[in-house]
């Protein structure tokens, strides 16, 4: 399933800018950046939960907020983009 995440971490503090990396971090493992704060991810049911768990563990929720938009699929067919973009086909191979 096709996931868009997006939070929203006050970074008003050192701990703040901690729980921002950390966060930013946890979702590149996930998936690719689209913009500052959102990624667009490709997991499965049990991914998607651990995501959630292991993001949900790190924000503080006096302070931050956390989103998700499951995508419609296919994403093709449903989704624009303008302006620079540098996305990835998660389907395609990777050379690095």
């Amino acid at each position: 399933m096709d996931v868009l995440v997006c939070y929203d971490v006050n970074t008003e503090t050192k701990k703040g800018r901690k729980r921002l990396r950390r966060v930013a971090k946890l979702c590149q493992n996930y998936g690719q950046r689209a913009q500052k704060s959102v990624f667009e991810c490709r997991v499965n049911p049990i991914l998607f939960e651990q995501m959630i768990d292991r993001l949900c563990e790190i924000i503080d929720e006096e302070e931050d907020s956390l989103r998700f938009y499951r995508l419609m699929e296919p994403r093709e067919k449903y989704q624009q983009s303008f302006g620079r973009e540098t996305v990835l086909d998660p389907d395609k191979p990777m050379i690095i």
